[in-house]
């Protein structure tokens, strides 16, 4: 997982509120076993007609959202399922930042195990986002929103902003505890897992 510090972008506004996984990506994409090529599938049923022809009034389509790498959603967002292939789907499209008044527990844990940055603000501050025009600057290590006006501080749990900032998935957060799991299982003679 990359590490996480600063995103400069353009913001893409969804405006929709109980966003679930199934309509992030829909079930009949989550065939590939691996993290990437979820991105073309973001969205699916809202960005494309019966015949895969792109929909030109959905947000994703239009091209000056083409590089955006921050989604400012509605409440509640990622709610439904655990499937952690929205997640992947986000991120394979290229957005690294989420921002919304809420997040479905699951989907909120599962940004974070995957380098994605999950932020929650106020119903009004979102909004406020979703009409922003130009680039805007995501600062985690400050915490630190920056827009062409203002500047709008973040919260988040400092473990989960270490791990970000760290690029640590699960396996690197085991990891930084092999010498204590080799000496545990010196100590206790299990055969070594490492």
């Amino acid at each position: 997982m990359d590490s996480f510090k600063k995103v400069a972008s353009i913001v893409t506004p969804l405006d929709k509120v109980n966003v679930d996984t199934d309509q992030i990506v829909p079930k009949q994409f989550l065939k590939l076993v691996q993290k990437s090529g979820f991105g073309k599938f973001l969205f699916f049923n809202w960005r494309y007609d019966e015949n895969e022809n792109k929909k030109p009034d959905f947000v994703l389509n239009d091209s000056k959202y083409e590089n955006s790498k921050i989604l400012v959603a509605g409440d509640n967002f990622g709610c439904g399922s655990s499937r952690e292939h929205a997640v992947w789907a986000l991120l394979d499209y290229g957005f690294s930042v989420i921002i919304a008044p809420s997040f479905a527990d699951i989907f909120f844990s599962n940004c974070f195990k995957n380098g994605v940055l999950p932020i929650m603000l106020d119903q009004i501050i979102v909004e406020k986002l979703q009409h922003e025009t130009g680039v805007i600057e995501v600062d985690l290590e400050n915490q630190i929103i920056k827009t062409s006006s203002e500047e709008i501080s973040f919260k988040i749990d400092s473990y989960k902003k270490k791990i970000l900032l760290e690029g640590l998935d699960d396996i690197a957060q085991t990891f930084q505890y092999e010498e204590k799991i080799l000496e545990f299982e010196k100590e206790s003679k299990i055969p070594s897992v490492l």
